[in-house]
């Protein structure tokens, strides 16, 4: 098949366009810089910008299937930047899809789209989008997510992938954030409980997203629906980021702060950023880092297994083994 990923030179979308090129399927990179990399993969390359419908399209045209992968990430940002390539580049994919007529839409959503702040312990698909957001990258994210899910109908069959904290070799986000933070003696264990959490090792996530796509069709069981996806294995945080700086040959976590300190400061600290002119960079605590990093979010994948066949081939035992294995080889 003929298939355009967005973002393909990302974390996520280059492990799907890898997977779809080893299996013998034509890939497309839709991204805004060219990766000489991709380019020894086979993948050819589009270059634009979500937020250009003419570039989409043009990437878009004549393909079978569209892995909708690419978006502005973070914490910390103006909201009409996330908006402009989480929202606004996702209802320009949507429009070249049906301009085109492609049939399958795959959208890489997240699961903090319905995380409202508190625990979540075996949440599934039926858990509400919350009324109020903390952070604009969950909040732009549910937008595109309701968007993606709407369109679905008898033209073009969409489904919506909620990957939780994906993490893996050449991870550019989450593992290079907390050994960062914990080699600058900055990383604090926020609150005392045994929260606990699922993640996704990064092979799982591609394979989901290909699993998606091959079970989607018009008026199948996935059309129009949402999906949480992880390794299946919620685990303790803490232990878990203990175990990644021990990989990494970084200073462990000795110091605490309780969650309510933690969230008061992030909530200062975004006023500061906000409207104090000439603060360079981001705040330090934000009340959405405060909020993951204190409850415990964990989800059912049984509906994913079900109508997807999803199965996490790697373990996060496996996974981190590899995941060392690339931090000490530099």
């Amino acid at each position: 098949m003929k298939a355009v990923v967005t973002g393909g030179g990302g974390f996520l979308g280059g492990a799907v366009a890898r997977l779809l090129r080893q299996r013998g399927d034509s890939v497309r990179s839709f991204t805004r810089s060219r990766y000489p990399w991709l380019d020894e993969l086979g993948v050819e390359q589009a270059l634009g910008d979500l937020a250009d419908l003419e570039a989409v399209e043009r990437a878009v045209a004549g393909c079978d299937v569209v892995f909708h992968v690419a978006a502005k990430a973070g914490v910390w940002g103006r909201y009409w930047d996330f908006y402009n390539t989480n929202v606004t580049g996702t209802e320009n994919v949507l429009a070249a899809c049906k301009k085109h007529g492609v049939r399958r839409l795959v959208y890489t959503s997240t699961p903090s789209v319905v995380h409202a702040g508190g625990d979540v312990e075996g949440g599934n698909e039926s858990l509400p989008y919350p009324k109020h957001f903390e952070a604009h990258y969950p909040e732009t994210k549910a937008k595109a997510e309701r968007a993606v899910l709407a369109a679905n109908g008898e033209e073009l069959a969409t489904v919506s992938l909620r990957p939780h904290l994906i993490f893996g070799p050449g991870d550019p986000h989450l593992v290079p954030r907390i050994v960062g933070a914990a080699r600058k003696g900055k990383l604090k264990r926020i609150g005392t409980r045994d929260v606990k959490v699922d993640v996704t090792y990064i092979d799982n996530a591609a394979q989901a997203q290909l699993d998606a796509a091959d079970r989607l069709d018009i008026g199948t069981r996935p059309a129009g629906k949402a999906y949480f996806i992880s390794n299946g294995e919620p685990l303790e945080l803490w232990p878990f980021i203990g175990r990644i700086l021990a990989e990494a040959g970084a200073p462990p976590v000795t110091k605490h702060v309780s969650a309510w300190k933690a969230k008061l400061a992030g909530r200062v600290l975004e006023w500061v950023y906000r409207f104090v002119p000439f603060v360079p960079g981001e705040p330090p605590m934000t009340r959405f880092v405060a909020s993951q990093l204190s409850t415990s979010h964990w989800y059912d994948i049984s509906a994913a297994r079900r109508d997807l066949e999803y199965e996490p081939k790697v373990s996060v035992e496996e996974g981190l083994k590899r995941l060392g294995e690339r931090l000490r080889a530099g």
